[in-house]
């Protein structure tokens, strides 16, 4: 049985989102992309255009940067979400001065009760050095604290590094060939 929740933890660049779109496709149900990126610049509209098009005409692409919990109430239960990713999620609340805690919150509630299965990428910041910045600083507090409640959350939790999974939560389901 395919996992209501999921989390894909990794660091910048690691395999995370194919690992997790590959994965979501084993759902057998329609995918839904929920993209929380916004192209601000040449460079990010460029990476979204390469995801996007990796990902095939099969997806339903919703793109949403900071109203996740409208969205996932959006999507109905014959379909499967990726919510790439929470940690664009998390800075773009962060720079709109919203209140973190409660957003999270907010998110972690609608992840529980949401009717389709979601899958949610997520970056791990907390295996670099202490940031020097104090907002640098406040995003890791806040994305470790938002990762511990999804992690808490998820029936499964799988740390992607140089593209290859380790199951941290849970076990991957046994879907058919």
């Amino acid at each position: 049985m395919f996992p209501k929740l999921t989390l894909i933890l990794g660091g910048a660049s690691s395999g995370k989102s194919a690992w997790a779109e590959g994965f979501v496709d084993l759902a057998g149900k329609p995918p839904v992309y929920l993209a929380t990126a916004r192209a601000l610049d040449g460079e990010m509209r460029a990476k979204i255009d390469r995801h996007r098009q990796s990902r095939g005409e099969d997806w339903r692409t919703v793109e949403e940067p900071l109203d996740a919990v409208r969205a996932l109430f959006d999507v109905t239960g014959e379909e499967t979400v990726l919510f790439d990713c929470a940690t664009l999620w998390l800075t773009n609340h962060l720079l709109e001065g919203s209140d973190l805690e409660a957003e999270c919150d907010a998110l972690i509630d609608a992840l529980r009760r949401c009717a389709p299965n979601v899958v949610v990428v997520s970056n791990e910041v907390g295996h670099g050095i202490v940031p020097e910045a104090a907002l640098s600083r406040r995003f890791r507090d806040a994305q470790g604290v938002l990762n511990t409640q999804l992690a808490a959350a998820a029936d499964l939790v799988i740390f992607i590094t140089a593209g290859l999974p380790m199951v941290l939560k849970g076990r991957l389901p046994e879907l058919p060939a």
